[in-house]
């Protein structure tokens, strides 16, 4: 899998607090998020379908590659990097 860290919504206030705390917000604790894998085109019909519901409407932050073992993410600049699994909690949980 290959991500588009551009494409990933990060509202700026988290963003904000994530630069001023040293956290990645593909790392931290958070609820209400969805993610769904979608097959060829009906990524454009599902991404219709979900912009009624919701503030924000839902964006395609990746692609499935069969090329691929790791999950890699392309950053702001364009440098592709693996993005790791988290082996410990960043953010405790507070709920």
């Amino acid at each position: 899998m290959a991500l588009d860290e551009t494409a990933v919504p990060v509202g700026e206030l988290v963003r904000g607090a994530c630069e001023i705390l040293g956290l990645d917000p593909l790392y931290v604790a958070n609820e209400g998020r969805f993610v769904a894998f979608v097959r060829g085109a009906g990524g454009v019909s599902t991404r219709r379908a979900g912009t009624h519901r919701t503030r924000r409407p839902p964006a395609c932050i990746g692609t499935v590659r069969a090329d691929r073992r790791r999950v890699t993410l392309r950053s702001v600049v364009g440098i592709e990097r693996i993005l790791d699994r988290l082996s410990a909690s960043k953010l405790p949980r507070i709920c």
